[in-house]
């Protein structure tokens, strides 16, 4: 996989010609702050899933540039021979803070933050925001589709539509971390442990003289776990009756009960319907129905308002390439600059409010309701604040500053983690069922006006006082400040 190899190289050419150039002048040892963070929530959702950071993890242990590497740059002839002799020997040293992986996301919030010499720091860009932002996407994606299941189980079936191989195994990791409960994806089972599920193709039906000769020998191989496909020819006159037959015939003398049938083409809230009916009138009541087929989270939503009876869902290529909206859109923008321990914010202006950023090295907290467990809002504050608990906090909507909330019994929680200090690990990687656990668990401290589908609340992410300052003054003078 791709993520696993030594993946250096795979950055923006501008990133070393940069390099190079803060090589030449006194800025190669300047440290540099930059921020990871989105700007707009896929599909208008009221939030997003943080995914990733496992993979941004190993390769950034995995930095390094091969002599091969070094002889490609230089024969491009732009490059100082000083510059080449640097990368022959570069290392990460740098500092690195992020949210942890399943943690409910905003706009404008920093899902990581990266300290390092400006060489160092401008290198990873790329990478850093391929990891994050395709999981990302394809997380917020899964859950979108999970709640739409009402509590039914869904399995990613996507693989064969992914972008590539590396698009279908971490796309099915960030699955589960959204909610999924199995993939059809071997490797991500090997790699990652994502369950793998599966039944039979409908050429596995195809390939035998008969529809029932191919559901009995199916039964008979798998007898502790038979799921047969019934809409190879025709689900209610020979699928679903022939299904009966080989339960009746294979799995009844030995005991077993049928696992459940599966529905890929077809009217599936009727024929849910009707094969539902079939099989509990065949004594089949706990025989599951499984449906797949071009499925997403409001086609899955208008199935169930239409009283299909669909135990699972499985689905594909509108869960691992997000097409509704496949790409989740975070940036990656210097925030400050130090020199001698003084720390300079840095702000990037424009006529577009939504990509002015930010500034300086920031904190990022979460207040929840002490009655309630729930989010209240986030608050960004300089990396030198902390909220004080017992005093009285106004937090305002930075989109609607006239709205506001005054937050008088809550706790505050920080919520990026140390990753990297100089360039040594010092975060333990949960396993990813701890990580699945955990985003469950954050899921839950939202309001359902956050979670819902359509218009969701706005959730409030505001900037401290001090913050605020620091960017107002930072726009009148038009992006030159002084010293903070």
């Amino acid at each position: 996989m791709i993520t696993e190899q030594n993946c250096t190289m795979l950055c923006d050419f501008y990133q070393l010609t940069m390099g190079n150039g803060y090589f030449r002048t006194r800025h190669a040892d300047r440290i540099a702050y930059f921020d990871v963070f989105f700007r707009r929530v896929p599909d208008g959702g009221g939030y997003a899933i943080c995914a990733g950071l496992e993979q941004v993890i190993n390769y950034i242990q995995g930095l390094r540039f091969s002599e091969e590497d070094i002889q490609y740059l230089r024969g491009k002839g732009i490059f100082d021979e000083g510059f080449l002799e640097y990368l022959r020997d570069f290392k990460f040293t740098g500092d690195i803070w992020a949210v942890p992986e399943g943690t409910p996301v905003f706009p404008s919030e920093p899902l990581i933050t990266v300290r390092a010499p400006a060489i160092q720091a401008q290198l990873i860009e790329t990478m850093l925001l391929l990891l994050i932002n395709h999981q990302s996407l394809i997380a917020t994606k899964a859950n979108r589709i999970v709640r739409a299941a009402q509590g039914r189980a869904i399995s990613e079936f996507g693989s064969r539509r992914a972008q590539g191989a590396s698009g279908a195994v971490l796309g099915a990791r960030a699955a589960y971390i959204g909610g999924c409960a199995g993939t059809a994806c071997v490797l991500a089972d090997e790699l990652y442990g994502v369950p793998a599920t599966g039944t039979m193709a409908h050429s596995w039906v195809q390939m035998f003289d008969t529809e029932l000769e191919a559901f009995e020998s199916y039964c008979r191989t798998y007898p502790d776990s038979s799921t047969l496909l019934v809409d190879t020819y025709n689900v209610l006159k020979s699928g679903v009756p022939n299904a009966i037959k080989a339960f009746d015939n294979v799995l009844k003398p030995l005991g077993k009960r049928p696992c459940g049938i599966r529905l890929d083409s077809g009217d599936i809230a009727y024929l849910s319907i009707e094969a539902r009916r079939m099989l509990d009138e065949a004594g089949y009541p706990d025989c599951k129905i499984v449906a797949s087929n071009s499925l997403d989270e409001h086609i899955i939503s208008d199935l169930l308002r239409q009283g299909a009876k669909i135990d699972l869902f499985g689905v594909g290529e509108r869960l691992i390439t997000a097409s509704s909206e496949p790409v989740f859109g975070g940036v990656y923008k210097l925030a400050a600059v130090e020199e001698n321990g003084v720390i300079t914010p840095k702000i990037k202006i424009s006529e577009n409010v939504a990509k002015i950023t930010n500034p300086h090295f920031k904190k990022l907290y979460r207040l929840f309701s002490r009655q309630t467990g729930k989010a209240i809002a986030d608050q960004l504050c300089v990396y030198d604040e902390t909220i004080d608990e017992i005093k009285p906090l106004t937090i305002f909507d930075p989109d609607f500053t006239w709205k506001k909330k005054k937050l008088t019994d809550f706790t505050a929680r920080e919520l990026q983690v140390p990753i990297f200090r100089g360039g040594e690990l010092v975060y333990e990687k949960p396993s990813l069922e701890e990580i699945r656990s955990y985003c469950a668990q954050q899921l839950d401290t939202l309001w359902d006006e956050v979670l819902r589908f359509e218009n969701p609340h706005n959730y409030y992410v505001d900037l401290s006082r001090k913050l605020w300052d620091i960017k107002h003054s930072l726009l009148d003078s038009d992006g030159r400040g002084e010293n903070s």
